[in-house]
């Protein structure tokens, strides 16, 4: 599947809150919804997830868990979804430092939409049927290439 190129930071979140008002609308799943979002530092990993939050309705400022690792917003009451869960994994060592955060209860809960930077240090740990989102610069300072893959 060839890649989407945007060529701002804005249209970035605007490709982000599409696929969050899709997922809102999607049926109930049996377990999480899971995004890996993979690239190299500065290739717009949490502009993404600041779009992708706003789509979701959340309101409040979206910035990267990287010193907290994980953080949980509560979806609106009407939405299928109840959780919106934000995990930063840069800072992570070792698969095993997130489950002792209850990674793997988060991964079951059918309730949730969980959205991970730098997903590669868990690798192990991310469920088959997650959506990895691979993020490159573009030619251009401002512009980004997301590829979208199912395992």
């Amino acid at each position: 599947m060839p890649g989407i190129t945007t060529r701002s930071a804005g249209e970035t979140k605007k490709i982000a809150s599409i696929l969050a008002s899709e997922t809102l609308q999607s049926k109930t799943q049996r377990s999480a919804l899971v995004i890996a979002l993979s690239g190299a530092l500065g290739a717009g990993k949490t502009t993404f997830a600041q779009g992708f939050a706003e789509g979701l309705g959340i309101r409040e400022r979206v910035l990267s868990p990287t010193f907290v690792i994980m953080k949980i917003y509560a979806l609106q009451k009407r939405a299928r979804k109840k959780h919106f869960i934000h995990i930063d994994c840069y800072r992570i060592h070792s698969p095993r430092d997130l489950v002792m955060l209850g990674v793997k209860e988060i991964f079951k809960d059918a309730r949730a939409i969980v959205l991970i930077e730098w997903p590669e240090r868990i690798r192990t740990l991310i469920p088959k049927h997650a959506i990895w989102v691979q993020f490159k610069h573009g030619k251009r300072e401002s512009e980004r290439i997301l590829s979208f893959r199912q395992k």
